[in-house]
Protein backbone atom coordinates (compact mmCIF):
# COMPACT_ATOMS: atom_id res chain seq x y z
CA UNK A 1 0.00 0.00 0.00
CA UNK A 2 2.71 2.60 0.99
CA UNK A 3 4.41 2.38 -2.69
CA UNK A 4 0.76 2.72 -4.14
CA UNK A 5 0.80 5.70 -2.58
CA UNK A 6 4.70 6.96 -3.39
CA UNK A 7 3.82 7.53 -6.76
CA UNK A 8 0.51 10.35 -6.03
CA UNK A 9 1.53 13.72 -7.59
CA UNK A 10 -0.23 16.86 -7.74
CA UNK A 11 -1.51 18.53 -10.74
CA UNK A 12 -2.53 22.65 -10.75
CA UNK A 13 -6.26 23.14 -11.62
CA UNK A 14 -6.11 27.42 -11.85
CA UNK A 15 -7.11 28.02 -8.42
CA UNK A 16 -5.62 24.46 -6.25
CA UNK A 17 -3.77 21.46 -6.81
CA UNK A 18 -5.77 18.02 -7.25
CA UNK A 19 -4.21 14.84 -6.87
CA UNK A 20 -3.76 12.21 -9.41
CA UNK A 21 -2.30 9.16 -9.66
CA UNK A 22 0.17 7.60 -11.96
CA UNK A 23 0.17 4.30 -13.48
CA UNK A 24 0.41 1.86 -10.99
CA UNK A 25 0.60 -1.97 -12.20
CA UNK A 26 -3.18 -3.52 -13.22
CA UNK A 27 -2.92 -5.93 -10.36
CA UNK A 28 -2.06 -3.49 -7.74
CA UNK A 29 -5.01 -1.22 -9.48
CA UNK A 30 -7.50 -3.49 -9.39
CA UNK A 31 -6.83 -5.06 -5.79
CA UNK A 32 -6.86 -1.47 -4.29
CA UNK A 33 -10.03 -0.78 -6.24
CA UNK A 34 -11.40 -4.17 -4.68
CA UNK A 35 -10.58 -3.04 -1.19
CA UNK A 36 -12.34 0.42 -1.81
CA UNK A 37 -15.53 -0.90 -2.89
CA UNK A 38 -15.22 -2.83 0.18
CA UNK A 39 -14.93 -0.16 2.42
CA UNK A 40 -17.47 1.54 0.31
CA UNK A 41 -19.79 -1.23 1.23
CA UNK A 42 -19.26 -1.22 4.79
CA UNK A 43 -19.72 2.47 5.40
CA UNK A 44 -22.72 2.54 3.30
CA UNK A 45 -24.16 -0.25 5.22
CA UNK A 46 -23.76 1.61 8.31
CA UNK A 47 -26.88 3.86 7.51
CA UNK A 48 -29.47 0.76 8.94
CA UNK A 49 -27.84 2.48 12.35
CA UNK A 50 -29.60 5.85 13.33
CA UNK A 51 -26.90 8.49 14.12
CA UNK A 52 -23.58 8.15 13.24
CA UNK A 53 -24.95 5.37 10.64
CA UNK A 54 -25.69 8.26 8.60
CA UNK A 55 -22.59 10.16 8.90
CA UNK A 56 -20.72 6.51 7.65
CA UNK A 57 -23.21 6.08 5.63
CA UNK A 58 -22.11 9.26 4.05
CA UNK A 59 -18.61 8.58 3.97
CA UNK A 60 -18.99 6.02 1.27
CA UNK A 61 -18.27 8.77 -1.38
CA UNK A 62 -14.54 8.85 -0.22
CA UNK A 63 -13.63 5.44 -1.37
CA UNK A 64 -15.11 6.17 -4.87
CA UNK A 65 -13.28 9.41 -5.83
CA UNK A 66 -10.30 7.52 -4.79
CA UNK A 67 -10.91 4.97 -6.95
CA UNK A 68 -11.64 6.96 -9.78
CA UNK A 69 -8.53 8.96 -8.87
CA UNK A 70 -6.87 5.87 -9.58
CA UNK A 71 -8.32 5.33 -13.00
CA UNK A 72 -11.98 5.49 -14.96
CA UNK A 73 -12.12 2.03 -15.60
CA UNK A 74 -11.23 1.12 -11.14
CA UNK A 75 -13.46 3.85 -10.06
CA UNK A 76 -16.67 2.36 -12.36
CA UNK A 77 -15.59 -1.44 -11.72
CA UNK A 78 -15.42 -0.02 -7.68
CA UNK A 79 -19.16 1.56 -8.25
CA UNK A 80 -20.25 -1.82 -9.68
CA UNK A 81 -18.69 -4.10 -7.43
CA UNK A 82 -20.31 -1.50 -4.41
CA UNK A 83 -23.52 -2.24 -6.03
CA UNK A 84 -23.10 -6.14 -6.34
CA UNK A 85 -22.20 -6.65 -2.70
CA UNK A 86 -24.95 -3.71 -1.53
CA UNK A 87 -27.26 -6.14 -2.97
CA UNK A 88 -26.07 -9.21 -1.19
CA UNK A 89 -25.28 -8.12 2.66
CA UNK A 90 -27.58 -5.10 2.97
CA UNK A 91 -30.18 -4.40 -0.04
CA UNK A 92 -32.52 -1.77 1.67
CA UNK A 93 -29.18 0.56 0.87
CA UNK A 94 -28.76 -0.19 -2.85
CA UNK A 95 -30.82 2.40 -3.89
CA UNK A 96 -29.71 5.04 -1.61
CA UNK A 97 -26.45 3.98 -3.06
CA UNK A 98 -26.99 3.67 -6.53
CA UNK A 99 -28.49 6.97 -6.87
CA UNK A 100 -27.28 9.31 -4.31
CA UNK A 101 -23.84 8.01 -2.20
CA UNK A 102 -22.01 6.33 -4.90
CA UNK A 103 -22.86 8.30 -7.93
CA UNK A 104 -21.47 11.48 -6.56
CA UNK A 105 -18.84 9.84 -5.75
CA UNK A 106 -17.80 8.30 -9.07
CA UNK A 107 -18.80 11.82 -10.74
CA UNK A 108 -16.73 13.88 -8.40
CA UNK A 109 -13.67 11.45 -9.44
CA UNK A 110 -14.56 11.81 -13.12
CA UNK A 111 -14.42 15.46 -12.66
CA UNK A 112 -11.42 15.73 -10.23
CA UNK A 113 -9.16 13.43 -12.79
CA UNK A 114 -11.05 15.32 -16.15
CA UNK A 115 -12.94 18.23 -15.65
CA UNK A 116 -10.12 20.27 -13.35
CA UNK A 117 -11.35 23.59 -12.65
CA UNK A 118 -13.42 23.46 -9.87
CA UNK A 119 -16.88 25.36 -10.93
CA UNK A 120 -17.14 22.78 -13.70
CA UNK A 121 -16.33 19.54 -11.31
CA UNK A 122 -18.77 21.16 -8.89
CA UNK A 123 -20.85 21.38 -11.39
CA UNK A 124 -20.93 18.18 -13.14
CA UNK A 125 -21.08 16.45 -9.57
CA UNK A 126 -23.99 18.70 -8.45
CA UNK A 127 -25.99 18.19 -11.83
CA UNK A 128 -25.32 13.90 -11.17
CA UNK A 129 -26.66 14.06 -8.03
CA UNK A 130 -29.95 16.31 -8.48
CA UNK A 131 -30.53 13.96 -11.11
CA UNK A 132 -29.82 10.26 -9.08
CA UNK A 133 -31.95 11.97 -6.47
CA UNK A 134 -34.71 13.08 -8.78
CA UNK A 135 -35.08 9.60 -10.09
CA UNK A 136 -35.62 8.10 -6.94
CA UNK A 137 -37.94 10.82 -5.61
CA UNK A 138 -40.16 11.29 -9.34
CA UNK A 139 -38.91 7.95 -11.52
CA UNK A 140 -38.61 5.18 -8.60
CA UNK A 141 -41.03 6.82 -6.55
CA UNK A 142 -38.67 6.35 -3.51
CA UNK A 143 -39.29 9.28 -0.80
CA UNK A 144 -35.36 9.48 -0.24
CA UNK A 145 -35.69 13.72 1.03
CA UNK A 146 -38.74 12.17 3.52
CA UNK A 147 -42.29 12.32 3.74
CA UNK A 148 -42.72 15.79 3.45
CA UNK A 149 -41.83 16.16 0.40
CA UNK A 150 -44.24 14.61 -2.05
CA UNK A 151 -42.95 12.00 -5.06
CA UNK A 152 -45.11 14.18 -7.23
CA UNK A 153 -42.91 16.33 -9.75
CA UNK A 154 -42.27 19.62 -8.57
CA UNK A 155 -39.76 22.24 -10.00
CA UNK A 156 -38.91 24.30 -6.62
CA UNK A 157 -38.09 21.27 -5.30
CA UNK A 158 -35.87 20.22 -7.90
CA UNK A 159 -34.40 23.39 -7.53
CA UNK A 160 -33.63 22.90 -3.53
CA UNK A 161 -32.26 19.76 -4.63
CA UNK A 162 -29.94 21.38 -7.07
CA UNK A 163 -29.29 23.76 -4.34
CA UNK A 164 -27.99 21.77 -2.31
CA UNK A 165 -26.26 19.47 -4.48
CA UNK A 166 -24.13 22.36 -5.40
CA UNK A 167 -23.14 22.74 -1.66
CA UNK A 168 -22.46 19.29 -0.74
CA UNK A 169 -20.38 18.63 -3.86
CA UNK A 170 -18.32 21.33 -3.38
CA UNK A 171 -18.28 20.16 0.51
CA UNK A 172 -17.02 16.88 -1.10
CA UNK A 173 -14.39 17.92 -3.35
CA UNK A 174 -12.84 19.78 -0.44
CA UNK A 175 -12.89 16.78 1.65
CA UNK A 176 -11.56 14.62 -0.45
CA UNK A 177 -8.84 16.56 -1.93
CA UNK A 178 -7.41 17.43 2.07
CA UNK A 179 -8.09 13.61 2.70
CA UNK A 180 -5.96 12.52 -0.19
CA UNK A 181 -3.13 14.97 0.31
CA UNK A 182 -3.09 13.89 4.35
CA UNK A 183 -2.92 10.07 2.83
CA UNK A 184 -0.39 11.22 0.56
CA UNK A 185 1.78 12.67 3.42
CA UNK A 186 1.43 9.81 6.08
CA UNK A 187 2.35 7.10 3.25
CA UNK A 188 5.44 9.52 1.69
CA UNK A 189 7.06 10.04 5.29
CA UNK A 190 6.96 5.98 5.47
Amino acid sequence: MRSFFKKVTTSFSGDEFIPTIDNNSKTMRLVVGALLGSIAVIFQSAGIFSGIGYILSMMSTGPLVLACLMSLRIGVMTYFLTIFLLAIFQPSELLVFLFTTGLLGLSLGIGLKYLKRSILIISFAAVCLTLGISILLYGLKFSILGPSITTHFNSMVILGIFAFSILYSWIWKKVSISAFKGLNKVFSRS
